[in-house]
């Protein structure tokens, strides 16, 4: 034979095998993301019908009643819920997800000072 038609040798280190611990290691990462995931949408969307809910409240209240409540609801949720998801994103290791919803959270900050004014 040539040196050319020979079939390089296959070592130990050319081959890997995960292990059972590597493998159930792998499903709870996937089981925790998959958590964080459920987790924040169920937030976000909370946050979204929670904010409409209110601000409708608000804007449906009778002529002779000030809408304070509603609005102030309001403006505290719309702060308040992107918070709690970037808390959820971040403590389970979600880094760039919680990164997002303190952004989303300091860009409702402005929002919320405007729906805390009609309510006075």
């Amino acid at each position: 034979m040539t040196p050319e038609a020979v079939p390089p040798l296959i070592r130990r280190t050319d081959v890997t095998a995960r292990t059972a611990r590597e493998i159930r290691q792998a499903e709870l990462e996937a089981e925790r993301r998959l958590t964080v995931r459920l987790r924040v949408t169920a937030v976000t969307l909370a946050w979204l019908v929670s904010v409409s809910l209110a601000l409708g409240w608000g804007f449906t209240a009778t002529p002779g009643s000030p809408p304070g409540g509603a609005f102030t609801l309001a403006a505290v949720l719309v702060v308040l819920l992107p918070f709690v998801a970037a808390v959820i994103a971040t403590r389970h290791g979600r880094v760039w997800l919680g990164g997002l919803y303190v952004v989303l959270t300091l860009a409702m900050v402005v929002p919320a000072v405007i729906i805390a004014r009609a309510a006075s």
